[in-house]
């Protein structure tokens, strides 16, 4: 008899629950929405703000699903377009330029389902609609920034070597230093060549008492520094992205300067400019405290190489240009609280460099402000301005001081988030709309039904009920697939339907190979039970060979590819192991059902079986 373990039986049972559970959202249809979240820190989202959008909406006769707060902000839902465009039109009107309010699609799965887990699995631009934009690197920018950094790291390192100098710029594309005495001039360029390699020093005499050294960066370097400039953005992007909320975007290089950003369901292009605009430089520079430099400030004369900014909350600061340190040497930052007076705080952590300067700039200010500054599209926006109260050495930096939790969250995000290594531009922008992506859905989801439905045909009606058993493990194969994809939250493109298709095809493979197997067994006078069981036993050794190299393929795939290969490849790996599973374990455990519990089996429908002769073929029924 074929007896199946219980334990096989829990573990099906488990397998296919988990499957239809988190399957099943995805059956849920999408709604129009209006998500309404802060523009600036210090704006608060709380219930308050949902009672207002609620009677907004209300006041203007603007029918809606249902309102919710979460940590991202208001999300309201309706019933069509239309009413999702009126809403946002006249939320926009009524909230003003301290929030921003969105259109955006959201899922009508039960709230059951979304508390243990189970949600949708996120679509690409190609099925969901979305934005795309085309972004330029300033790589020129980029090298002038790093002369920037070379010139505090210069100074810093004369200081050290107690050199004396007597000044240091920003000459063409490089630094130049000047010297009163020679063999000064001499001991930097020593130290230069040790401590920065990837400069290269000239001299100049420009005439008596007059030393110079010009220092530019290799050629090499620079084209490291460029390529590096692009990866770091590349990241910034993403985790300041990802930080801000938007799901599964996808941000990668395209050429040697341009990085292509694409956001998922976001339908509105001046919500998506606002999240890039987030690309913006962090700097930290001191205050000028001068006596009556602020009051001469405030009354329109700024002094020359200082910028008058405004806090947070409405106070005055004079802020010197120069750049101290910039965020590129931040390695981290979390929001946490000052151990001595429990006010809020953010906890920064600089690498080796940054901590270097940050020591030598806190040492030689005790007792002044220093501020922390966002620059973005050549506007400043003060962060804060803490009091320098020691010396900081190590690394590790506290900045605390009349900030709440969220301002502290929020200055966290963008310390944590970095620094962009080169200003960007958008140089093409680009929308796809929801209509095309519901036709893409539709043709990719008619392609595999057709697929599933051919094969359930064809199976059915050439091994008959041994057919049937595996159209069934092929739709169990299909439920794990698409389960494991919501629970990894993957992004479903276009090419990742047609791996789901190709897994298909490639799954009744294995159930080719057992049914085969045991007609073979039949044909050569094996009872139906010794069939069966010879038949799942021998044909797993073939049926694991044959998945593990098209493994090792996907594989190299998704090692190798990028964009919509490597989703390709993903979707491909997990449907070779679930097809594993559903063509071995399940359709095993669905036979030994049937027939496990026949003391006696005198046959079992599995179609036509060619049995050999003395002479020729005879077809018998198995």
């Amino acid at each position: 008899m074929n007896r199946y373990p219980l334990w096989k039986f829990v573990l099906i049972g488990v397998a296919v629950t988990i499957g239809l559970v988190y399957t099943i959202p995805n059956f849920f249809p999408e709604v129009p929405a209006v998500q309404i979240s802060s523009s600036r820190a210090g704006v608060k989202l709380d219930t308050a703000l949902l009672e207002s959008v609620e009677q907004s909406l209300k006041g203007a006769s603007i029918p809606f699903r249902g309102a919710s707060l979460d940590a991202t902000g208001v999300k309201v839902r309706f019933d069509d377009e239309d009413t999702q465009l009126r809403a946002r039109d006249a939320l926009g009107a009524k909230l003003g330029g301290d929030y921003i309010v969105a259109l955006n699609l959201l899922s009508t799965s039960p709230g059951w389902l979304a508390s243990i887990g189970a949600l949708p699995m996120f679509l690409g631009l190609d099925l969901r609609g979305g934005v795309h934009f085309l972004l330029q690197v300033d790589m020129k920018a980029a090298l002038d920034k790093a002369g920037d950094r070379y010139v505090a790291d210069l100074r810093s390192l004369m200081r050290g070597e107690k050199i004396q100098y007597s000044g240091i710029a920003r000459e063409g594309g490089g630094v130049s230093m000047r010297f009163r005495e020679e063999a000064e001039r001499n001991k930097a360029v020593g130290a230069i060549d040790r401590t920065f390699p990837d400069l290269v020093s000239r001299t100049i005499d420009a005439g008596p008492g007059d030393f110079r050294i010009a220092s530019t960066l290799k050629p090499e370097a620079q084209k490291r520094l460029q390529e590096g400039a692009i990866q770091q953005n590349i990241q910034i992007l993403r985790n300041r992205v990802n930080e801000l909320g938007v799901a599964e975007p996808i941000i990668q290089q395209q050429g040697a300067e341009r990085v292509v950003v694409q956001l998922p369901g976001v339908q509105d292009t001046a919500r998506a400019k606002d999240i890039l605009g987030r690309t913006a430089t962090l700097e930290i520079r001191m205050v000028n405290e001068e006596p009556g430099a602020l009051e001469q400030a405030m009354a329109g004369n700024v002094p020359f190489g200082n910028e008058l900014l405004t806090e947070r909350r409405g106070g005055k600061v004079l802020v010197k240009r120069q750049v101290v340190l910039t965020g590129d040497r931040i390695n981290d930052a979390q929001s946490g609280f000052d151990q001595r007076t429990n006010e809020p705080a953010v906890h920064v952590n600089l690498d080796g460099t940054g901590a270097r300067i940050f020591k030598e700039v806190t040492r030689d200010n005790i007792g002044k402000r220093m501020a922390i500054v966002l620059v973005e599209k050549g506007r400043s926006e003060l962060i804060t301005a803490p009091v320098i109260r020691d010396e900081i050495g190590g690394g590790r930096v506290q900045i605390s001081g009349a900030m709440t939790t969220r301002e502290a969250n929020d200055i966290a995000l963008l310390m944590r988030a970095g620094a962009l290594a080169a200003p960007m531009e958008i140089v093409e922008e680009r929308t796809v709309g929801p209509s095309l992506g519901k036709e893409n859905i539709d043709k990719g989801f008619h392609s595999v039904l057709w697929g599933y439905l051919v094969l359930v045909v064809f199976f059915s009606a050439y091994y008959m009920l041994m057919g049937v058993i595996s159209t069934i493990s092929l739709t169990v194969n299909l439920l794990l697939l698409i389960a494991i994809l919501s629970m990894l939250q993957a992004t479903l493109t276009l090419p990742g339907i047609a791996a789901i298709a190709l897994t298909l095809g490639m799954a009744i493979d294995a159930n080719v190979l057992i049914n085969e197997r045991i007609r073979e067994e039949i044909r050569w006078g094996a009872t139906p039970h010794a069939a069966i069981q010879a038949g799942y036993e021998r044909a797993w050794g073939t049926i694991l060979d044959s998945n593990v190299t098209t493994l090792i393929a996907g594989i190299a795939l998704f090692l190798f590819g990028t964009g919509p290969v490597k989703g390709f490849a993903v979707v491909h790996c997990i449907g070779i192991l679930t097809s594993m599973f559903s063509a071995v374990f399940v359709s095993r455990g669905i036979v030994a059902l049937v027939y496990g519990r026949r003391r006696k089996l005198d046959r079992i429908s599995i179609g036509q079986i060619w049995r050999p002769g003395p002479s020729a073929a005879t077809p018998a029924k198995g």
